[in-house]
């Protein structure tokens, strides 16, 4: 899981890890790119959209091209235009999400 926002990526993430989810953190997007780059067991980046240096966009495009087969959940509650150019299997959840939203779309990620 990666959002600049400290308070929200601990919420966050331990709801999922609640919920059975091993979940690595990051603040940000370059920070994210060197977890994926290094862990193979990684399945799932679920990224906020909006942060400093390397938005969760181009964090989406980076990351399908390093492992083609890691699945993609960006969030945000600016969706202007920045959809677009994204990989096709890319999932988009529009913030402010409820904790039962992100469970059923990572869930749906990792089934199918």
């Amino acid at each position: 899981m990666v959002d600049d926002d400290k308070p929200i990526l601990e919420v966050v993430s331990e709801a999922l890890a609640d919920e059975g989810y091993a979940v690595l953190t990051a603040t940000n997007g370059e920070e994210a790119l060197e977890k994926i780059h290094n862990d193979a067991s990684i399945d799932i980046l679920f990224s906020d959209v909006v942060m400093p240096g390397l938005s969760g966009v181009d964090l989406a495009k980076r990351a399908a091209s390093l492992r083609p087969e890691l699945k993609i959940v960006l969030a945000s509650g600016h969706a202007e235009g920045w959809i677009e150019g994204l990989p096709q299997d890319v999932h988009f959840i529009a913030k402010p999400y409820r904790l039962g939203e992100i469970l059923q779309t990572l869930s749906r990620r990792v089934d199918g």
